[in-house]
């Protein structure tokens, strides 16, 4: 198949072959003055000082990963219990905090976190500016993202991790029914995660929307920014329930509130349509920046621009639009009234289309295209079979009958594990070895790396595939036995053997990442004859990003032979090259045009302090020292007050 633009795709096909030039700017004198502008404190302390989102991004994605293997343990574990019937591998009471601790990590302390990262480390370089619109504001979040889950999985060797499911339905989590501190862990841990991803969207959306290089006007945006501001709106916006939700029920522990209570005039129903009205939106904030990686990653491999490019980003806003009105989704067996059932119901076939536009729009790139299967490339091709089986079966749970016949059920299991592992870490996976070339300036292994792919495909399908068959015959979920001639035991025995097989397929990733930085060919600045900016900076980018500010001419700058010209002939406009101070470029929000100069913080470790207060307070409530925490919570607030009010290093 012909490519659409033939000099992306000559420029692309070069690239792969290892014939393209190098595409960096070159740095000569100003990347000498820039280096030392924007040099970064060596050593432990510039570890704990740093707030370079390239480094913050670096490490929300390896903490992210590491919190993934942690629950991937677990998971191995359960999937290991349920391999065979009437199996005592684990006992009743730690199923329950193995469970309820694997879906609270994987979805708050994996998914969103990981997509966080991506955003902090290639947001930045995809518009064209030298970092975060608030640095230090983003080293807080990372600190407080680090302790949160910190605090959170250390309640797992304590035995009292959560065990109320990672839904926590009341009233079977009030304290009544589960005492102690499983779910104050819970509670205390989500409200404490909250803080940072909430900062970190605002630091997002400021970003794209007020740094934007001159010339990338919202119609040059990439797809990717588009879908990182989309999910940092929508988590601004489904937050707040949640964290309404986890003080209700820490309240109702600890002090005796009745919000969840029928009795003393409370609704226990309550907290399913708070919890929802976040859960069921966080399903999209967690898989429209994977679908972003994907419209990153399908055009550099089909050598052409990225189809129908209004109708995607149109798609990607609508669906995080459109998700707020299908919480009711996951309570068509709670009793509510039909009208409202039916009304959720075709909320929940309308949010289908926008993820269909989608789907069509790369199928659309790769069949006008010249499509090369690189490992990214297959991660996305991956991603596109195992998101069609996870829509189709979402689009079954909007009728209500077959929904309320299959709630509970193993059907469910598999439906989601489709939807969020087939539609999240399988794009994570493309991005990891899309752009690791770029943040570690290492090339992976190609075969190896086409190898890791197909046993994670094969083992993803084996482990969950049969989850599907075992719930239409009744197997249901949140159990962690059953008796033998139920019908069950196959699909669980081959669940399991794909589960190990899906865990080779991750250490074997691993194995390929860890020797790719060990030893790995250096990689070019653009290996792969990418479109987008942040493959015009080195391998690994310097500190500042851009030795000069570029000007954007389309959507496709590496592919318009305008942009990487203009860069070479600003490269002594003191405006765009900003060598003397520690600052970059503002501009305005819809057209991207120049507004003036934005002076930059310095390294701090103000940010850790502040995460470090924040902690102690959370655990001194935890503990039931409340005048602790008070006086934890006090001292940081004055730590924030000096914070804003003494600022060194930002020049006026």
């Amino acid at each position: 198949m012909a490519t659409a633009d033939t000099t992306a795709g000559s420029t692309a096909t070069g690239a792969l072959t290892g014939t393209l030039p190098e595409r960096a700017v070159a740095e000569d004198a100003v990347g000498g003055k820039l280096r030392k502008v924007w040099a970064e404190e060596p050593g432990f302390i510039g570890f704990l000082s740093t707030v370079n989102h390239k480094r913050i991004g670096r490490r929300y994605l390896v903490t992210a990963a590491f919190f993934f293997l942690l629950a991937g343990i677990q998971a191995m574990i359960m999937r290991t219990q349920l391999g065979t019937p009437e199996n005592r591998l684990v006992d009743p009471a730690l199923y329950n905090q193995l469970f309820s601790l694997h879906g609270t990590a994987m979805i708050f302390f994996f998914a969103t976190p990981m997509n966080s990262g991506f955003g902090n480390l290639f947001l930045p370089l995809m518009v064209g500016t030298r970092d975060m619109a608030f640095p230090r504001l983003n080293a807080l979040s990372y600190w407080i993202f680090l302790f949160s889950g910190l605090f959170m999985f250390v309640s797992l060797p304590l035995g009292l991790a959560p065990n109320g499911g990672w839904f926590a339905y009341v009233p079977l989590t009030t304290s009544e029914y589960l005492p102690g501190l499983h779910l104050d862990f819970y509670t205390l841990g989500l409200l404490f995660l909250a803080i940072s991803t909430t900062v970190g969207s605002i630091n997002l959306i400021v970003t794209a929307l007020k740094m934007r290089a001159p010339g990338m006007s919202l119609n040059r945006v990439p797809v990717f920014v588009w879908a990182v501001v989309t999910q940092s709106f929508m988590l601004i916006f489904a937050l707040p329930p949640l964290d309404l939700a986890n003080g209700m029920l820490f309240s109702d522990r600890r002090f005796g509130t009745h919000f969840f209570d029928p009795a003393k005039g409370g609704d226990t129903i309550l907290w399913q349509h708070l919890f929802w009205l976040f859960g069921h939106p966080d399903v999209y904030i967690i898989v429209l920046p994977a679908m972003g990686i994907i419209s990153s990653v399908i055009p550099t491999f089909s050598r052409r621009p990225i189809a129908a490019y209004p109708l995607v980003v149109i798609a990607t806003v609508a669906t995080g639009i459109i998700s707020f009105g299908v919480w009711v989704h996951h309570m068509f067996a709670v009793g509510l009234s039909q009208v409202s059932l039916s009304f959720f119901s075709a909320a929940t076939l309308t949010i289908s289309l926008p993820a269909g536009i989608q789907m069509f729009a790369w199928l659309a790139t790769m069949w006008r295209g010249r499509v090369v299967l690189t490992t990214p490339m297959l991660y996305a091709i991956g991603f596109i079979v195992t998101f069609v089986v996870g829509g189709v079966t979402g689009v079954m749970f909007a009728v209500v009958p077959f929904d309320q016949q299959v709630t509970d059920s193993y059907f469910v299991v598999a439906h989601f594990h489709y939807v969020l592992f087939g539609g999240a870490v399988m794009p994570m996976l493309a991005g990891w070895f899309y752009w690791w070339p770029k943040f570690t300036g290492r090339m992976t292994h190609r075969k190896a790396s086409v190898w890791s792919f197909v046993w994670v495909f094969v083992g993803f399908n084996l482990t969950f595939f049969p989850m599907h068959i075992a719930g239409l015959l009744g197997m249901p979920r949140r159990i962690y036995t059953y008796e033998p001639g139920l019908g069950w035991t196959p699909y669980n025995l081959v669940s399991t053997i794909g589960g190990y097989v899906l865990a080779v397929g991750f250490l074997l990733t691993l194995g390929v990442l860890l020797h790719s930085y060990l030893r790995g060919e250096k990689a070019p600045d653009d290996p792969w004859g990418s479109n987008t900016l942040e493959w015009a900076t080195s391998s690994p980018p310097q500190p500042y990003n851009f030795p000069v500010i570029p000007t954007v001419h389309s959507l496709d700058p590496l592919w318009d032979n305008q942009t990487l010209r203009s860069m070479e002939e600003l490269r002594h406009d003191d405006q765009r090259t900003m060598t003397e101070k520690h600052e970059t470029l503002r501009t305005t929000e819809l057209d991207a045009r120049f507004e003036g100069v934005m002076p930059m913080p310095s390294d701090t470790a103000i940010p850790i302090l502040v995460a470090l207060l924040l902690t102690a307070t959370v655990v001194l409530l935890l503990l039931a020292f409340y005048i602790g925490a008070v006086v934890a919570f006090g001292a940081m607030l004055l730590v924030v007050a000096w914070w804003l009010w003494h600022r060194p290093g930002v020049e006026e």
